[in-house]
């Protein structure tokens, strides 16, 4: 985590930055966030998608009822904010950043209208979640939080526990992640990430309606594979769909596109990455190094 980040409405030094004991923030993980990368190249430093980030915090925060980001926050302030942070920090290599919206009303009660939110922006190393190289995963006892319990659209900080639950299920047992199911046993994602498994030349995954975060980094692969000529299926996956597919791999902010070898200790495959993961793993990697006519990279 680099020094300086954004709180309230200034740069300060990372001590600074505190919310209190007795805020919805700590006392019931009522914030919302985004993730995003911000990749070098030369000299020019491009944030991936900004604008989509700043509308999942905008989307977010309307699913669970806080006020008044979009009406205090405008994208062009959201954009000025990343830019002076990365001065700041003096950049020299990939990073992601972090933007939250926290409610910072104190004992204010189990609710989320009519409350007072900041604003926090920190920087850290993009050190990807998972392996470029392969990853095993293991199928979660715990089952992902449906979206009429907590909604999976909105990034909701307090609801990550059930990743944490699931994830440190996973790493207990000696894998790198997991496998959430939804309560009807399909396939949702992994603990912070989208999955697409690869069956007869065709690339599919969950669609949105599986309790699953509508990821960006998941919208770009399936756009850019369309480009490519791949065949791209949204629709609900079994479990032991992913023990017969001829490839899996996983995708995200944190994740990249990370190819999974090994589930439930059954191969994946013939246990390397496959042809179309790495096909989908260049691409990826282009969009986010390369201006394309998605206009999805900005300068900051």
């Amino acid at each position: 985590m680099h020094k300086k980040v954004f709180f309230k409405d200034k740069i300060i030094d990372k001590e600074k930055a505190n919310l209190s004991i007795g805020s919805s923030a700590v006392l019931y993980g009522l914030s919302v966030y985004t993730v995003f990368s911000v990749t070098l190249v030369g000299d020019r430093k491009l944030a991936f998608r900004l604008k989509d980030h700043y509308q999942r915090l905008i989307n977010s925060s309307k699913i669970i009822g806080l006020d008044g980001f979009e009406e205090n926050w405008s994208y062009e302030s959201f954009v000025d904010i990343t830019k002076k942070l990365i001065e700041k920090n003096k950049v020299k290599k990939d990073v992601y950043v972090r933007a939250t919206v926290h409610v910072n009303a104190e004992i204010a009660g189990t609710k989320s209208r009519g409350l007072p939110t900041i604003l926090s922006v920190f920087i850290y190393d993009a050190v990807p979640i998972l392996s470029s190289e392969g990853c095993r995963l293991k199928t979660s006892t715990w089952r992902r939080i449906p979206d009429y319990s907590i909604p999976s659209r909105a990034k909701v900080n307090g609801a990550y526990i059930n990743s944490v639950l699931a994830k440190q299920e996973a790493i207990d047992a000696g894998f790198d992640d997991c496998v959430f199911l939804d309560g009807h046993g399909h396939v949702c994602e992994l603990s912070a990430a989208n999955i697409f498994i690869v069956r007869n030349g065709k690339l599919i995954t969950p669609d949105s309606t599986q309790d699953l975060l509508e990821g960006i980094n998941r919208d770009t692969i399936i756009k850019l594979s369309k480009e490519h000529d791949l065949t791209v299926v949204e629709r609900p996956i079994d479990l032991t769909e992913l023990y017969v597919a001829d490839e899996v791999f996983a995708c995200g902010t944190s994740a990249n596109v990370a190819p999974v070898v090994e589930i439930d200790s059954r191969k994946v495959g013939d246990g390397k990455p496959g042809k179309v993961t790495r096909k989908v793993q260049e691409f990826h990697k282009q969009a986010r190094h390369n201006q394309s006519t998605h206009n999805w990279l900005t300068e900051v």
